[in-house]
């Protein structure tokens, strides 16, 4: 009796069940649906009401303006607003995939509401073109719209997350003659296009175009037979004629037409072909047309719905009051005053189970479970029947489970399956289990008070992380925190949007107890972002709960920037260098100095090591001066000295401080400076004396320079200046330089002597050697004139070499062998150096001459 009073509901389209559940008794009061413009969201989706602004109505006991209000799918009002928007009259709205309520008005201005009603800023617009022409209808799908103006042009955006309209290709004649208005418009989702983009279906006249952003092209569906071939000509219309309404399959494939004669036509969009040609009582249009799944389509004229198949009669259903079409992937909603049904095709295995006489094993399985129940023999006698197939009965019992809506079919399917599984050893038993959770989700959500009446198969198509997204958008925080538990999902989506919603929801709630309230649920979740509530608070207003918030926030790369943005610089500044993170001190080291007067900043980077260095290291590359303010705001003077110093340094490789630049002054400036400040502190003694020899030395090499007219002394040593000023010919300025640096005898000798010899003055060098007796005898001239390669000139002063080991050295470095031996046989050295020249010479030709002498002298 139970499989036909569940198969008493359904209805035979040829070959196939439908049946048509009441889902909800509607619980909105005072709701005409034919007073109102509806948009209703897929996938069991919220409703939105506005009164019809086009239609002249009856206002009963409620207020002249117009509200937009937000169901959900058992009729219970989630929000409401005023519409007091401007732009003329309302042209049609839709919700998107995300849940945003698309409203379009007739200047082509674009609304865009949330679930709770709330207006998403900013407003939007379809273009100038469209606002000057004005809308006069749209077509929306899941997430774009097409517009139509009253100038016959197409405006259209392909995804609302970007917004972006464009114009589509101007339809042919459309603006030509008042008679080839278009007469409906139809949309082929960009997924479903060979290019890729959307295609609008226009009807004007006898014509079907295909119009996108490129072109618009005729399109014939059906071709002429071999027969009429003979009278195919060119100009060969279109069959089927006046179009005066058209929808697209789900799946983009097919092409539903109703025609001017009242015909129902679905062809093929890339054969062409017709699938179903059904000529239907009246020629009037109907007023809605919708596909159910991909088996049967529906159309709906006033208190009639008629459901038509690839064959066999047409299915009539009667209302006595309005009614809205949905459509979803594997049926249609229908709306309507007083009752959300849900059409559907009865499953397969529902039909196998409780078709009226079913003898299949799915369906004595659920009858054998009713017998064993009543303790009836006949359990057992069933079982044995289907031991051969009991794994697929079992299977069949899980699935028609999960595609019903009343909860005690459910139990009672997964009963059968669970006894049925007892005696089947090689069957899966996490179906059951999985199957029975995915059921548990589902009722919840489709509760009156949470109307989410979602089926098995748009449940997987849409996924459990969507379905607690638009909970959570919803405010059913508590659900969603409860599913994602059961299905061991994160739950930090949950209780974030949830801590943000009790934010903006307290706005009376002293911050304290706030606190206590959001970390009670925060901590529920390891590893939450304290940060984005934080953010949230700030946002809101609560600058001090933002800050108490942040303080919980384990991750310093989040939390030191929400510091900052909350003006908490010496907190961040604490976190940051806590971390250790050399970015975010810096990040914190920029902010601050930006925001605060320098000597505050001064103050505040000085007790932290990290930042102060990291600041210093900064500023010594880019920022001398704020750097200097720092060092004497700290009394580092020293520092400030040696950045003086470093200065004057910079100063000179400017390719202008050169040939008595100006610049040269402001150098000798600084270094004095410098060395000012470094005599002020008695650890710095020798850079106080070094800089005012610098500074002295600078002053003289720029005196030469300016004198001299040549660029060539500045930055130079004292050792080069004197010796480029003996080649010069400037000996004053030589001895200047040397009495001004207390320069050694010793090392005035060795640097004429070089210079002479530079300029191969060897007649001032014989002269100079000639003066007194040098102080370090004749090595300088001896070593002057053999690195000048010149041994006629070194033979003058070799003789007079006191040392031995000096003058058999140098006899040898200009290759006299005899005179070397000789004065390595003199030099009182134990024989080394005699060694050592055999060693060098024996590998010249120049030996074996040698050899005797130095055999004698062994």
């Amino acid at each position: 009796m139970a499989n036909v009073s569940v198969a008493a509901e359904w209805q035979l389209l040829y070959n196939r069940y439908y049946r048509k559940p009441e889902i909800y008794q509607m619980r909105w009061k005072h709701v005409d649906l034919s007073r109102n413009k509806v948009a209703c969201a897929s996938f069991g989706g919220p409703i939105a009401v506005i009164r019809d602004d086009s239609k002249i109505v009856q206002l009963y006991a409620e207020s002249a303006l117009r509200k937009l209000r937000i169901f959900n799918s058992a009729g219970i009002l989630l929000s409401e607003t005023v519409w007091k928007h401007p732009g003329g009259r309302l042209i049609g709205m839709s919700w998107s995939d995300d849940q945003t309520l698309i409203s379009i008005v007739q200047d082509g201005t674009i609304y865009r509401y949330n679930i709770l009603a709330e207006l998403i800023e900013p407003n939007m617009t379809m273009g100038k073109e469209c606002f000057e022409q004005n809308v006069v209808e749209c077509v929306f799908w899941g997430n774009g719209v097409v517009c139509l103006t009253e100038g016959g042009e197409l405006f259209c955006i392909s995804d609302f997350k970007t917004m972006k309209p464009y114009k589509l290709a101007h339809v042919p004649g459309l603006t030509e003659d008042d008679m080839l208005q278009p007469t409906c418009l139809a949309v082929r989702e960009p997924q479903y296009t060979m290019s890729g983009n959307v295609e609008v279906l226009v009807a004007v006249g006898d014509e079907i175009y295909v119009v996108d952003e490129d072109e618009a092209q005729t399109i014939r569906f059906d071709e002429p037979s071999v027969e009429d071939s003979e009278m195919q000509t060119d100009d060969y219309g279109n069959l089927i004629g006046p179009v005066q309404k058209m929808i697209v399959s789900p799946n983009g494939k097919f092409l539903t037409l109703f025609t001017h004669d009242g015909r129902v036509v679905v062809v093929g969009m890339e054969s062409k072909q017709i699938a179903i040609d059904y000529s239907c009582e009246s020629a009037l249009p109907p007023q809605q047309m919708a596909w159910c799944g991909m088996d049967s389509v529906l159309l709906y004229w006033d208190e009639e719905l008629m459901m038509v198949g690839p064959l066999g009669d047409p299915v009539h259903y009667f209302y006595d009051e309005p009614v809205i079409l949905i459509p979803e992937c594997d049926g249609v909603r229908i709306l309507s005053n007083t009752s959300l049904e849900f059409l559907q095709r009865v499953p397969d295995s529902t039909e196998s189970i409780f078709k009226i006489g079913s003898t299949s094993p799915a369906a004595l399985l659920y009858d054998a479970l009713d017998h064993f129940d009543k303790r009836s023999a006949k359990a057992d006698e069933n079982l044995r029947l289907i031991r051969s197939s009991l794994s697929e009965a079992v299977e069949a019992c899980i699935d028609a489970a999960g595609h019903e809506f009343d909860v005690s079919r459910q139990r009672a399917l997964l009963r059968a399956a669970s006894y049925g599984q007892a005696f089947c050893s090689n069957f899966q038993r996490e179906r059951v289990q999985e199957t029975c959770r995915t059921l548990r989700v589902l009722n919840a959500v489709r509760d009156p008070d949470i109307g989410i009446p979602l089926s098995i198969q748009q449940y997987k198509l849409l996924t459990p992380v969507v379905l607690i997204s638009r909970l959570i958008n919803a405010h059913c925080h508590l659900l969603a925190l409860r599913i994602s538990e059961y299905l061991g999902m994160n739950k930090e989506v949950v209780i974030m949007h949830w801590a943000c919603a009790k934010i903006t929801a307290s706005p009376s709630t002293p911050d304290t107890h706030l606190l206590e309230i959001l970390l009670d649920k925060l901590q529920l979740c390891k590893g939450i972002s304290y940060a984005a509530v934080a953010t949230h608070a700030d946002n809101c207003g609560r600058r001090k709960l933002a800050a108490m918030l942040v303080e919980h926030e384990p991750r310093s790369t989040k939390q030191v920037p929400l510091l900052l943005s909350i003006g908490e610089e010496d907190t961040a500044l604490i976190k940051a260098t806590e971390s250790g993170d050399t970015d975010l001190v810096y990040l914190v080291i920029f902010h601050i100095w930006q925001k605060r007067p320098p000597l505050e900043f001064f103050a505040m980077i000085q007790g932290r090591v990290l930042a102060r260095d990291l600041f210093i290291a900064y500023a010594r590359c880019h920022k001398h001066e704020f750097l200097k303010d720092f060092f004497l705001s700290t009394g580092q003077i020293q520092e400030v000295a040696f950045l003086l110093w470093k200065e004057s340094w910079d100063m000179g490789k400017n390719p202008m401080a050169s040939k008595g630049s100006p610049l040269q002054g402001p150098r000798i400036k600084l270094i004095e400076k410098a060395s000012n400040l470094f005599s002020q502190t008695k650890e710095h003694t020798f850079e106080s004396k070094a800089a005012e020899e610098h500074a002295k030395l600078l002053r003289i090499q720029h005196e030469l320079e300016v004198s001299t007219k040549q660029a060539i002394f500045v930055d130079s040593s004292i050792n080069d200046t004197i010796r480029t000023c003996i080649v010069l010919g400037n000996n004053r300025a030589a001895m200047k330089v040397k009495s001004e640096f207390k320069v050694s005898d010793k090392r005035w000798y060795f640097l004429k002597a070089f210079a002479l010899a530079t300029i191969k003055d060897w007649e001032a060098l014989e002269k100079f050697s000639k003066e007194k007796r040098p102080p370090t005898g004749f090595r300088p001239f001896v070593e002057a004139c053999i690195d000048a390669d010149e041994k006629a000139e070194a033979l003058k002063y070799i003789p007079k070499l006191s040392d031995l080991v000096e003058r058999g050295e140098a006899y040898a470095r200009i290759g006299m062998a005899k005179e070397a031996a000789d004065a390595a046989a003199q030099a009182n050295d134990g024989g080394e150096l005699l060694e050592r020249f055999r060693k060098t010479f024996s590998q010249n030709a120049i030996f074996d001459t040698l050899k005797m002498p130095f055999q004698g002298v062994s």
